[in-house]
């Protein structure tokens, strides 16, 4: 063999390498490609179940804030409520925007005796725990 035909031979494998490397690097473009996508989907998952948790989080929180207010001014005092204090709690029942948590409460402000007002007053606040357990 001289050595025209070596380099031909030589020239035909570097061919091969560079067409080798070249599917190589395609295949690679192509697979880390497909695990940006599915890494960009999974972070769109995630940010919307932290925005969910958010969500539910601040809603615990205001239904405590309820529940503590409820607490100090209409369990707790000597006197009775006042009329600032009953808007000031039934605009905070209406900014919870729960329906069974409204419901309740206006069964208890309808209540006409105080063993009545008791019963609901009870529901109320079993409701209130209920909701924050969820």
């Amino acid at each position: 063999m001289n050595i025209a035909g070596i380099i031909g031979i030589l020239e035909r494998i570097n061919r091969n390498r560079k067409v080798i490397v070249t599917k190589a690097l395609i295949v690679f473009l192509v697979l880390s490609a497909g695990f940006n996508l599915y890494l960009f989907v999974e972070n769109l998952n995630l940010k919307k179940e932290v925005e969910i948790i958010k969500q539910k989080q601040r809603f615990n929180d205001n239904v405590l804030a309820f529940y503590k207010f409820f607490i100090d001014k209409v369990l707790n005092p000597d006197e009775d409520v006042d009329f600032e204090t009953r808007l000031k709690l039934e605009s905070s029942v209406r900014d919870l925007n729960d329906q069974q948590i409204f419901d309740q409460w206006q069964k208890f402000t309808a209540s006409q005796n105080e063993d009545e007002a008791k019963k609901e007053v009870k529901n109320l606040l079993r409701l209130l725990v209920d909701k924050i357990s969820k």
